[in-house]
């Protein structure tokens, strides 16, 4: 048997911040990051629909970017002491997945990030509150996810926490949140969920259910990502359904060793995860291909290349790739990321055998040693062709 778990709810296109409204509840505890929300007014904009519904207001604000298990922790006690029946996350993905994992622990007080770490084995939430998700960039999707990700700095590890329970109640993708975004984080996160659709098209989970969703977002970062990222105003409002599209298609067919690579760099590094993504993702493509050739190939016909077999439309497929990080600045390696040779080494074993516990590796379509992790990881490095 599979499921499918998406929002009860998702609200988008013009003016669908406004559905705040609307919603039915006492106290509202509102998440938010640094301060772009506030600056561009949005904050102030969900404060007032909320206190024109009713409902009193505790905000939670600066969270970081790779939020910590820390933020989450402290997060979490101060919903204990304002007991909230809703949580409203705005922003980009930190503010949205620390306020998931800061969900947990209000209405389990005792459970424990150990225990939350362990892929679907996080207990029945909405016990004390429902979750409302408004996106501001346009590629985590959390919004629409069963996933969030947070980072134990101690241990210089990321972990992607993974549980239907997660999934928002209510989504909210109003494009002109978008709008704000720098171009730097257009592209990371364009390519985030490029990254999202092609792993999700490929893993282990997929279905005829999620395949039209990856599909779609693919063909539409195609489109509208470099335009976006050039300032073009509709092809951000069109980049900010791609990506939610992607999100609902990973968020139930999962993920693959693209996202683990991320993840476990991103903590050591300090590798923006979009960034992360849009390197790891052709030397990824070429390695998985033993197993899912002929899905790549299905991608790059889908994306009008010409390849005639199925080793060319997959070189196509990754060289669309270098080519729209080429565009956008984004390095072709970690080397070219500014990474020196020593810290890498120094790291290597390290990365190599935390990624081959991240949650998304067991979703990989091809199964991979540790061994063959860091031969990869070295590959990504040097950029050296995976033909292994």
């Amino acid at each position: 048997m599979s499921r499918f778990t998406l929002p009860r709810d998702i609200y988008f296109g013009e003016n669908s911040l406004e559905v705040l409204k609307t919603l039915k509840g006492k106290k509202a505890v509102v998440v938010v990051g640094g301060g772009s929300m506030k600056k561009f007014g949005f904050l102030q904009k969900v404060e007032e629909y909320l206190k024109e519904a009713g409902i009193k207001i505790k905000l939670i604000e600066g969270v970081e970017p790779d939020p910590s298990v820390e933020t989450v922790m402290n997060g979490a006690k101060v919903m204990r002491e304002f007991q909230p029946d809703l949580i409203v996350a705005i922003g980009g993905g930190s503010p949205i997945d620390a306020a998931k994992a800061m969900w947990i622990f209000y209405e389990y007080p005792d459970f424990t990030f150990e225990k939350a770490v362990i892929p679907f084995g996080i207990p029945d939430l909405r016990q004390k509150a429902k979750f409302v998700a408004i996106a501001s960039t346009s590629g985590t999707a959390t919004e629409v996810t069963a996933f969030s990700v947070i980072t134990d700095y101690k241990a210089k590890i990321k972990y992607p926490l993974a549980d239907f329970n997660l999934t928002p109640d209510i989504a909210i993708v109003d494009p002109a949140l978008a709008q704000t975004m720098p171009p730097k984080l257009t592209a990371h996160t364009g390519m985030d969920a490029l990254t999202h659709a092609i792993e999700a098209y490929v893993a282990s989970s997929r279905s005829y259910i999620s395949d039209p969703l990856a599909i779609q977002a693919i063909t539409m970062i195609q489109e509208f990502l470099i335009k976006s990222y050039e300032g073009d105003k509709e092809a951000r409002g069109e980049m900010h359904v791609a990506q939610c599209l992607a999100g609902m298609a990973f968020s139930n067919a999962l993920l693959g060793i693209a996202h683990s690579m991320a993840h476990k760099t991103g903590a050591v590094f300090h590798i923006p995860h979009g960034c992360a993504n849009a390197i790891f993702l052709p030397y990824v493509i070429d390695f998985n291909k033993k197993s899912c050739g002929d899905r790549y190939a299905n991608i790059a016909k889908a994306l009008g290349f010409n390849g005639k077999t199925k080793d060319e439309l997959i070189d196509d497929l990754t060289d669309f790739v270098k080519t729209l990080n080429k565009k956008m600045n984004i390095p072709q390696t970690l080397k070219d990321y500014g990474i020196k040779e020593a810290d890498f080494n120094a790291n290597l074993d390290f990365i190599a055998h935390n990624a081959m516990g991240d949650a998304c590796t067991g979703s990989n379509p091809r199964a991979i040693t540790e061994a063959e992790m860091k031969k990869l990881f070295q590959c990504t490095f040097t950029g050296e062709k995976v033909e292994f």
